[in-house]
């Protein structure tokens, strides 16, 4: 079958994740809210609006910041 999943890196631990996710589909595969995150893959930050058409390819190195409120 040719839906094999890719191997892409996020926040610095392996994953497996199927092939044409987008940065919000990645997000939502992950359960993580997008209204408190910032992402950057390979090094360059992806902006919000981008992050439907921003596909997620093979190797890619993802790094996902939750921003946390508190006191």
């Amino acid at each position: 079958m040719s839906n094999q999943n890719i191997s892409i890196v996020v926040n610095g631990r392996p994953a497996e994740v199927p092939p044409g996710l987008t940065v919000a589909a990645l997000l939502a595969h992950l359960n993580i809210d997008p209204s408190r995150v910032a992402v950057e893959m390979d090094r360059q930050i992806v902006r919000k609006p981008a992050w439907p058409e921003t596909q997620i390819k093979d190797g890619a190195l993802v790094e996902i910041v939750q921003f946390v409120g508190g006191g």
